[in-house]
C-alpha cells in the first residue's frame, strides 16, 4: 500500500511499504507496466556482465593502451579506474532501487534536481544517455565485426580487410539483433544466463591457453614498468591517454537501470545486477590485461597486425596454431554478439522511456508497446537504424568513426555525472532532506555522500580527458573531433527541446520514495 506525505518544497513523499508490488512502485511514478517482467537476479547479471563484459571490450580496443603508455599504463590504470567507478556504480545502484524505471539516469535527474533546473538538466541528460547507448551499440558492432574479419584474414593471409567489409558485417550484427529483440523477446533472459556460464567459462579457458602454451613471456619489468609511448607527446600525457582504454572498458553498467521494467523486485534485483556485473568485469579485466602483457610478444608487431585485431595476434603467436588461436577468438566473438542484443535491447528501452515522457519527435508511435509481442518495437528499430547510420560513418572516414566511440563513452559519463551532480546537491541542500531521506532497499547510508563526490569527480575529469587529441603532430586526419560531436548532442537536443520538449516533455512523477515507513496506509 502508500500514502502520502507534505514534503518541504511541496512535493509529494510517497511511501512504499515492505510488500508493494513492482507493478505499484512504478504506477506512482505515473507509467503503466506494460512490459513483461521475466528477468531474475541471475539473468539480468549474465544481461549486463555480457555488456560491460571488460575483459573482451579491453581486447577489442587493446591498440589504444599498447600506444599510450604500454602495459604499466593499461594495468595500473585499470585498477585506478575501476576503483572509482566502484563509487559511480554504488551511487547508480541506490538511485535505481529508489527510482525503479526504464528511463535510469534521465529519470533520476528528473526527481532529485532542484524544481527550477529539473526539466531541462533531465532532457539533456536523457539525450546524452540516448547518444551514448546508440552510439556504444554501433561501437560492439563494430568490434564483433572486426574479431569476424581477423579471423578471416589469419586463416586467409592473401584475404585484405577493406573498411566496407566491416560495415557490411556490422550491418548483419545490427540486423541480427534488431530482428532478435522483435520476434525473440522472450529468450532474452535464458540468453542472458546462458552467456554468462559462457562468459565466465571463456574467460577461464582463454587464460589458462594462454599462460599455459605461451613459451616466450614477457618479464615482469616489462608488464609492471616498462613505459611506452607511440603518441608522440610527452609521457604524463600519453599516461592520462592511456587511461581511455580502461574508461572505455568500464563502462555501460547502466544497463539493469533500463531494464528494471522487466524485472521481478527490481527495487533488490536491479541494484544487485549493477555491482556484481562490475565486481565480475573489474575482477575478469584486471586479470586478462596481466595475461595479455604477459603474452604479448613485440609491441611493435602486435599493433600492426593484419588481422587488425592485436588480441588475435597475442593468440596466434601464444598457440603457433591458426586453429587455436581461432578457437580462443570464437569464444570471444560470441560475447560481442550476445552482446549486440542486449545493448539493442538495452537502447530500445531507453528510447522506448525517453518517447513515453514526450522527450522525442514522433513520440506517439516510438513510445508504443506491441500489445503481443510486450515490446516497443518501433523503439527497438529506431535503435537499430540510429546503430547502422553510425557505423555507416567508417565508410567514409576512420577519424569519424573513432570519434563515434569517443561519444560513446562520453554520452554514458555525461549521463552518469548528472545524476550524481544533482544528488550531490540535494543531499547538501537544505531544500533536499527529503531526498537525503531517500532510502530503497539498497542503501548506500551515510556512505552515500562520499561515493557521490568520488564518482562525479572521476566522471568529470574523464568527460573532460575524452576531448583530448590523441596523436601528434595533430592534423585533420587523426583530430579528436569529440568535442564537435558534443556540440552537436547539445544543439540536437536544444532544437528539439524548443520544437517540441519544452511543451511536451514530461519526465516521472517526481515523488520520494522512503522505504518502510511504519504506518502506512
Amino acid at each position: 500500500m502508500t500514502a502520502s506525505a507534505g514534503g518541504s518544497n511541496g512535493a509529494d513523499v510517497k511511501v512504499f511499504g515492505d510488500g508493494i508490488g513492482d507493478d505499484a512502485v512504478l504506477e506512482t511514478f505515473g507509467y503503466e507496466q506494460e512490459l513483461k517482467r521475466t528477468f531474475g537476479v541471475v539473468g539480468m547479471v549474465g544481461f549486463s556482465f555480457s555488456i560491460v563484459s571488460c575483459w573482451t571490450a579491453l581486447s577489442g580496443v587493446l591498440i589504444v593502451g599498447v600506444e599510450s603508455g604500454g602495459p604499466p599504463v593499461m594495468i595500473w590504470s585499470w585498477v585506478g579506474v575501476c576503483a572509482v567507478s566502484l563509487a559511480v556504480t554504488y551511487s547508480m545502484a541506490e538511485m535505481c532501487s529508489a527510482y525503479p524505471v526504464a528511463g535510469g539516469q534521465y529519470s533520476w535527474v528528473a526527481i532529485l534536481a532542484p524544481k527550477k533546473w529539473a526539466r531541462g538538466l533531465s532532457y539533456v541528460c536523457g539525450w546524452f544517455m540516448l547518444i551514448g547507448i546508440l552510439a556504444m551499440g554501433a561501437v560492439n558492432n563494430f568490434i564483433c565485426a572486426n574479431f569476424i574479419l581477423g579471423m578471416a584474414n589469419l586463416t586467409n593471409p592473401t584475404y585484405t580487410i577493406e573498411r566496407w567489409h566491416t560495415v557490411l558485417v556490422a550491418y548483419l550484427i545490427c540486423t541480427f539483433a534488431t530482428l532478435s529483440n522483435i520476434l525473440l523477446p522472450h529468450l532474452l533472459n535464458r540468453i542472458s544466463k546462458a552467456v554468462l556460464l559462457w562468459n565466465i567459462c571463456a574467460f577461464i579457458v582463454c587464460v589458462t591457453t594462454l599462460l599455459a602454451m605461451n613459451d616466450h613471456k614477457q618479464p615482469p619489468s616489462f608488464v609492471f614498468s616498462s613505459f611506452q609511448n607511440s603518441t608522440g607527446f610527452p609521457r604524463s600525457y600519453a599516461a592520462i591517454l592511456g587511461i581511455l582504454q580502461s574508461a572505455f572498458g568500464m563502462c555501460c553498467y547502466d544497463a539493469p537501470a533500463h531494464m528494471t521494467e522487466e524485472i521481478r523486485d527490481a527495487r533488490v534485483q536491479a541494484p544487485r545486477a549493477i555491482v556484481w556485473s562490475v565486481w565480475l568485469g573489474g575482477v575478469t579485466g584486471f586479470v586478462f590485461l596481466i595475461t595479455l602483457c604477459f603474452c604479448m610478444g613485440s609491441i611493435e608487431e602486435t599493433a600492426a597486425s593484419a588481422t587488425g585485431v592485436p588480441v588475435i595476434a597475442i593468440f596466434y603467436n601464444s598457440t603457433g596454431s591458426v586453429a587455436g588461436a581461432c578457437g580462443l577468438t570464437v569464444l570471444i566473438t560470441v560475447i560481442p554478439l550476445v552482446c549486440a542484443n542486449s545493448l539493442m535491447a538495452e537502447g530500445g528501452r531507453a528510447v522506448y522511456a525517453f518517447a513515453r515522457d514526450k522527450g522525442l519527435p514522433f513520440s506517439g508511435v516510438v513510445g508504443r508497446v506491441h500489445p503481443r509481442l510486450c515490446v516497443p518495437v518501433w523503439a527497438v528499430v529506431v535503435t537499430g537504424v540510429v546503430q547502422a547510420a553510425f557505423n555507416s560513418i567508417y565508410f567514409g572516414t576512420v577519424t569519424g568513426f573513432n570519434t563515434i566511440i569517443s561519444i560513446a563513452t562520453e554520452g554514458f559519463y555525461v549521463s552518469y555525472a548528472l545524476p550524481l551532480l544533482v544528488c550531490i546537491i540535494a543531499r547538501l541542500s537544505p531544500d533536499g532532506e527529503q531526498h537525503r531521506k531517500l532510502e530503497g532497499p539498497y542503501s548506500l547510508g551515510r556512505w552515500g555522500l562520499l561515493a557521490n563526490v568520488v564518482g562525479f569527480v572521476y566522471l568529470a575529469f574523464a568527460v573532460i580527458t575524452f576531448n583530448f587529441p590523441t596523436v601528434k603532430p595533430v592534423d585533420e586526419e587523426n583530430m579528436n573531433y569529440t568535442s564537435a560531436a558534443v556540440g552537436v548532442v547539445m544543439v540536437i537536443a536544444l532544437i528539439t527541446w524548443i520544437t517540441t520538449g519544452r511543451k511536451h516533455y514530461s519526465g516521472p512523477e517526481t515523488g520520494v520514495v522512503v522505504e518502510g515507513v511504519e504506518g502506512a496506509a
